[in-house]
């Protein structure tokens, strides 16, 4: 996946090369009307192949929230790369660059709900039936099981009910019918610490801050920042093999 945002970063290098068209004939002083765009003419099958990579990869990023992106240093970096010169940053660097720009969007997007949740849990961890863990998870125990407890390795058998501070729920086994069974290792890292503190029989309710959720990036039906409720019920406990 890390390689996937250092290649399209570099392909949509050849979108901000190739799209770009020639500044329109200067319009007559007492014009107010604005220059029209000239459009790109495909003349071959490779002009053809480059714009539409550059529309796909355009959108991705866009996707990802970028909307803005220094086109000099783009065709700078395109050229070096074809041109097989030097260039200034290594594969790691790349995907570290890219990345750290669409956190940082992504942040100052979520600061809203991430603020929102913030105070949310602030609150919460006064009431005294509330604990909180050096991660910042907080948990409550609705009924305490006497089974066995799982481990990072382990698998086990849930039934949930998934809420936003708001009260909406966002997902539940229980209206599904069915419960899941899942990885320990495979889930939020909220989950994967939470369900250590439970016994089979247990149930408990989880309060995760955004970082031990999603982050700051939007997951499905779920806003970027967001604080998550949690009702878990633990059914079973599969022990991973010695």
């Amino acid at each position: 996946m890390k390689k996937l945002f250092f290649i399209s970063f570099v392909v949509i290098a050849a979108a901000s090369v190739n799209g770009q068209t020639k500044p329109a004939a200067r319009a007559a002083a007492k014009s107010t009307a604005k220059p029209a765009t000239a459009r790109p003419v495909l003349k071959n099958m490779v002009d053809s192949a480059s714009y539409a990579i550059g529309i796909s990869e355009a959108k991705f990023m866009k996707q990802q929230g970028i909307s803005k992106i220094n086109s000099a240093m783009v065709a700078k970096a395109i050229e070096d790369v074809m041109n097989n010169k030097e260039v200034v940053l290594n594969d790691q660097q790349c995907n570290s660059a890219v990345m750290s720009y669409i956190n940082t969007i992504q942040m100052e997007k979520s600061k809203g709900t991430i603020e929102a949740g913030e105070k949310f849990l602030a609150e919460n961890k006064k009431r005294p039936e509330v604990k909180t863990t050096s991660s910042g998870l907080q948990y409550e125990v609705i009924k305490e099981g006497t089974g066995v407890r799982p481990t990072p390795e382990d698998s086990v058998t849930c039934h949930y009910a998934g809420s936003f501070i708001d009260g909406n729920e966002f997902e539940s086994s229980y209206k599904r019918g069915e419960p899941i069974t899942f990885a320990l290792r495979g889930v939020i890292p909220g989950w994967t610490e939470g369900l250590q503190h439970m016994t089979v029989g247990s149930k408990y309710k989880f309060y995760i801050p955004y970082r031990l959720a999603y982050g700051p990036q939007d997951y499905n039906s779920i806003p970027g920042g967001s604080t998550l409720i949690f009702e878990v019920e633990l059914l079973d406990v599969k022990k991973k093999n010695p």
